[in-house]
């Protein structure tokens, strides 16, 4: 039964150093080489300054914009067919920040279901000060004023929970 464990698998091969631009962008370094359910999917060159998608893989709709004083995390991956999707974990309340300085987590923005032909490559938090415009994911600036973006985690797997720290 042990030889069973890692059967229909899904894992990123490889860290395809992604990060956020300055716009509403990403930026990788690396091809993707991603398994998902044990299949190995297409590859994803590596990207610059590339739009970021403006609707959810996971329930394909646009993305639910967030108002002052809350959090989101945000999981970047590749599609079998080698495309970048992007789904949205939950809007949890922060903190209460103070003008354009977003507040504390109160509780870890939880981790989206995922589409069965996605590969988690990386996540970002996000999280709006009081004093910000709305924010959603796709369209805004992560750079904007009143808009906290953690560096995006590259991942093989993904985790339990997103790290906050």
């Amino acid at each position: 039964m042990d030889q069973l464990n890692n059967r229909g698998a899904t894992r990123n091969q490889t860290s395809v150093a992604f990060v956020l631009g300055t716009t509403s962008t990403y930026t990788t370094t690396v091809t993707s080489e991603c398994v998902i359910d044990g299949v190995f999917g297409t590859t994803l060159g590596a990207q610059t300054n590339t739009a970021s998608p403006t609707t959810d893989a996971a329930t394909g709709a646009a993305f639910v914009p967030l108002t002052d004083n809350q959090a989101t995390v945000l999981v970047w991956g590749i599609t079998l067919g080698g495309a970048i999707a992007l789904c949205q974990g939950s809007i949890e309340a922060t903190q209460v920040g103070v003008t354009t300085t977003a507040g504390a987590f109160l509780k870890a923005p939880q981790f989206p279901n995922l589409p069965d032909d996605f590969c988690p490559i990386a996540y970002n938090l996000v999280r709006t000060a009081p004093s910000a415009s709305d924010f959603t994911p796709g369209t805004s600036s992560w750079t904007a004023t009143g808009i906290t973006c953690s560096v995006a985690k590259n991942i093989s797997v993904l985790p339990a929970r997103p790290r906050i720290v």
